[in-house]
């Protein structure tokens, strides 16, 4: 298997050869996964037309990215939100392919489970009508291992493969896990009843870390912030599969290009890390830290109570007592994309913040 830099570099070389000018539309562009996803699809050659909510972003997004390396004259920004038909058209319009990566994830979650569940799953559904509508060839949409992983009864260790899906009338899952399931199946069903099934292929990424490209972070690395500053006298004892975004962003850019990877599912995730393994990976990566990161493990019977007054646990109560691993070989064998030791990804987002100024060491 080539790894996924030297494959990135063999398709990067061919496409700027070719003088490929497509363009693709990528959702949510100021978003953690989505910034680097732009990078990979301009370093690419391609023209880069993002989505904002509010437009006046785009000028940070467009420095962000400079800043990084790349050449920004292939990129546009369009004002579009999930929540409103307005600005769907012109987005798509030229565009042969859609990364879809926008979706709700707040790190608190709301009381009601459903809450997000209307902005994820009518926003898929808006992207998908329009990229139809517009004739796209390819839509990529981002989903995450949330949607495979949560269902009564499932073992204490278990593997997450392509076919799994999470059950979304598990009472126990959170408002995040519960609107991540029902948008992927709704697109699914969509696309099914459209004929559309081979034009849209779906990324499951797992935990996503890795270096942030500013000090714009999402929840995902606000964990590795909280742990950095100290925020946690003790940490639950949950796994999660994780991945970096570097890799996670290289399979978004192969899912559009491979005509193979039509309806089909691809697991973005490496190596399962339970979190205090991170706090241990913290603790050596960054010594002046020592004293800030927890060591603590706190008892699942404490997770659950607390659980009833902090929002923020929520999340992680249906890991509590659960170990999966992701079954992804499938992916690197078709995309070429070899994912790197989960515990890089760990230290590659600590170091990032720390470089932007996220987060500082102590004096």
């Amino acid at each position: 298997m080539k790894p996924a830099a030297d494959a990135a570099d063999l398709s990067d070389r061919h496409r700027k050869e070719a003088g490929m000018q497509e363009t693709v539309l990528v959702t949510g562009v100021s978003g953690f996964i989505a910034r680097q996803v732009t990078l990979d699809l301009l370093n690419a050659g391609y023209r880069v037309r993002g989505t904002l909510r509010d437009a006046s972003r785009s000028e940070s997004v467009r420095e962000t990215l400079a800043r990084a390396g790349a050449d920004v004259s292939g990129l546009e920004f369009v004002e579009a939100d999930l929540d409103s038909d307005e600005g769907w058209e012109e987005a798509v319009r030229g565009a042969r392919f859609v990364q879809h990566i926008a979706s709700p994830f707040p790190i608190e979650q709301p009381r009601d489970r459903e809450a997000l569940v209307p902005a994820a799953r009518s926003g898929a559904l808006r992207v998908l009508a329009a990229a139809r509508a517009g004739q796209v060839e390819r839509v990529v949409l981002t989903s995450s291992v949330a949607a495979m992983e949560y269902r009564p009864r499932r073992p204490r260790e278990f593997t997450v493969r392509e076919e799994d899906w999470t059950d979304p009338e598990w009472r126990r899952l959170s408002p995040y896990i519960v609107s991540k399931t029902r948008a992927e199946k709704a697109a699914w069903s969509w696309a099914v009843e459209h004929g559309w099934r081979d034009r849209l292929t779906v990324v499951n990424p797992g935990f996503v870390l890795g270096p942030t490209l500013d000090a714009r972070i999402g929840t995902s690395l606000e964990v590795i912030k909280l742990f950095l500053e100290g925020a946690y006298p003790a940490t639950p004892n949950v796994a999660f599969t994780v991945a970096d975004v570097r890799d996670v962003s290289a399979v978004h850019v192969r899912a559009m290009e491979l005509p193979e990877s039509g309806a089909r599912r691809l697991i973005a995730a490496g190596q399962t890390l339970s979190l205090p393994e991170i706090g241990e990976i913290l603790r050596t990566a960054l010594p002046e830290f020592g004293e800030k990161i927890p060591n603590r493990v706190l008892p699942d019977f404490f997770v659950r109570v607390l659980a009833l007054f902090d929002r923020s646990l929520r999340s992680v109560t249906p890991n509590l007592g659960h170990v999966g691993r992701a079954e992804s070989a499938y992916v690197t064998e078709l995309t070429g994309v070899s994912f790197r030791p989960s515990a890089e990804a760990v230290r590659e987002a600590a170091r990032s913040m720390i470089r932007y100024g996220v987060v500082t060491p102590p004096a």
